[in-house]
């Protein structure tokens, strides 16, 4: 078992920039190495199809996979639901209700229309993407909750054809769960497909596996390079690579508990990265000191991870001069979870610039917000917040834009578009806005 003195310490005030900005740098920067190794097997799927999917997965995932069963079955869901604990599906329920009501409540309008000047109409219309892949990583655990952040608002905004795709387990089938939350979320069609087998799989499509347009869903760096070389063929989605946090804790916080919520995302796997950023070295001490009693009761996998997290480069304890450069050093990192601790967390929030997403205050842990809440836990990694929203309804949709103009809005722009077109030098721009359209129409333009 680690010890509280194993725990990575990093006082800003003593960094040089270059050190400091090395805390930023996450696992899923360094993809050279994954690009070469994903290449021949995205290659394998593109020639073989589901003989390379079933290969794959007896490879990588040791699950004895066939090529004729590679789809779940409708046995499958059945055989789901009798074997998860009723008690469990009702959570599951209750996360599904809330994730969509969330997603709900973000819809837009179908089409909206505004009269920009006098007789010149502009607007918007929106439409659901035709076919979505949502990727649900299975390696380090099961995970029905990706299963419910990307498939309820798949549906939520009318995709025809959304799918899922996961790696199998060593029984060659679906996790239980992950096809029980399928369902509930109202997606049908579940696929034993994962890494970058199962990116190939959806970018152009195998006997079983239907090709998708785009791809949503956290997953590691196999299948963030993945995206990456196949963003030609496949719309990759927003960026969403190994689990990250920031827990921002000021001097009136709780050190035990932020140590507690500190191990949250550090857990789910040695390429994560999770910090503590606190003023306050009380509290600093504090959450290093709870850190190794919180470890004994964690599982064995589950400590490794986490200690590998806490104890490298990526993660640990970070100590700074005062709450403005706690908060200047979480804008720099950009977290995907970004936790404030504070008695007044609602005064630090203001000052956030870059977070996938803020969980005020010391009752709203990450996980609540990864399970139940109802804003998307599928967010932003690797600084992309900077840019880059959660994951939402506007990512299965797409928008025309849509424009009319009466004949009395056409006449009291003509002239402006003409002189317009005229100056970048395209003759059939202007002439479309010329005294030809008037002859063209028979001489009085309408």
């Amino acid at each position: 078992m680690p010890e509280s003195a194993d725990i990575s310490f990093h006082e800003l005030a003593t960094m040089t920039p270059e050190a400091r900005a090395g805390l930023t740098r996450r696992a899923e920067a360094d993809l050279d190495g994954f690009l070469e190794k994903v290449r021949p097997i995205i290659d394998a799927v593109r020639d073989e199809g589901d003989a390379a999917l079933a290969r794959f997965a007896r490879a990588f995932d040791k699950s004895p996979v066939e090529p004729d069963a590679i789809q779940a079955t409708e046995a499958d869901f059945e055989a789901a639901f009798a074997a998860l604990d009723p008690e469990l599906i009702k959570v599951l329920e209750f996360s599904a209700d809330n994730i969509r009501r969330f997603h709900q409540a973000q819809m837009p309008e179908d089409m909206w229309l505004k009269e920009i000047r006098p007789g010149l109409f502009a607007g918007d219309k929106v439409r659901p993407i035709d076919s979505v892949a949502c990727y649900v990583p299975r390696g380090k655990g099961a995970f029905p909750s990706v299963v419910l952040m990307t498939a309820v608002p798949a549906v939520v905004a009318g995709v025809p054809n959304p799918i899922i795709i996961t790696p199998p387990g060593p029984d060659g089938g679906v996790d239980a769960a992950t096809l029980v939350a399928a369902r509930l979320a109202g997606v049908t069609k579940v696929y034993k497909a994962g890494g970058a087998q199962g990116v190939a799989a959806v970018a152009y499509g195998t006997e079983t596996v239907p090709r998708c347009l785009k791809i949503v869903g956290p997953g590691s760096p196999w299948v963030v390079a993945a995206k990456r070389l196949l963003a030609d063929r496949i719309d990759p989605g927003p960026p969403a690579g190994p689990s990250e946090a920031i827990i921002l804790a000021d001097e009136t916080a709780n050190g035990r508990v932020a140590g507690l919520d500190l191990l949250i995302e550090a857990e789910h796997g040695p390429d994560s990265s999770a910090f503590l950023v606190t003023n306050s070295r009380a509290v600093a001490e504090a959450a290093r000191a709870a850190i190794p009693g919180y470890w004994a009761k964690m599982g064995e996998q589950r400590v490794a991870f986490s200690s590998a997290v806490l104890c490298g480069p990526r993660g640990g304890i970070v100590l700074a001069r005062d709450m403005d450069d706690a908060i200047a050093f979480t804008n720099a990192y950009a977290p995907e979870h970004l936790e404030i601790q504070s008695k007044e967390a609602f005064a630090h929030l203001g000052k956030i610039e870059n977070a996938g997403e803020v969980l005020l205050g010391e009752h709203t842990p990450v996980c609540v917000g990864n399970f139940v809440l109802g804003p998307n836990a599928v967010l932003p990694t690797n600084m992309a917040s900077r840019t880059n929203s959660p994951l939402s309804v506007f990512d299965y949709m797409k928008r025309m834009s849509v424009g009319y103009a009466t004949k009395a809005g056409y006449d009291s722009v003509a002239a402006k578009v003409h002189r317009f077109a005229t100056y970048e030098g395209f003759d059939a721009h202007a002439n479309a806005v010329s005294e030809m359209r008037t002859a063209a129409f028979g001489g009085d333009g309408s």
